[in-house]
């Protein structure tokens, strides 16, 4: 099990092995929320949505607007069925 300690000034530094775990890295931001037994839960921000920027590339040619339509249309009416 980790331990650390809370300085003076409030702080505590996260064992190496749990950053890891969990993903952190400069900047992250954690949340304390509190349980129903009187303890905390520790919870990592999800990632940003900017991180995202990327993942899919982009099609070959434009889509316009009437195709865009089109397709909504279609996943619309593929819905109700």
């Amino acid at each position: 099990m980790a331990s650390t300690t809370v300085t003076s000034k409030g702080q505590i530094t996260i064992p190496v092995s749990i950053r890891a775990e969990l993903g952190l890295r400069p900047g992250s931001r954690l949340f304390f929320v509190p349980t129903t037994t009187g303890g905390y839960e520790i919870k990592v921000e999800g990632a940003s949505v900017r991180t995202l920027k990327g993942v899919i590339a982009p099609p070959p040619e434009p889509v316009t607007l009437e195709q865009m339509d089109e397709a909504i249309i279609a996943g619309a009416t593929a819905s109700d069925s």
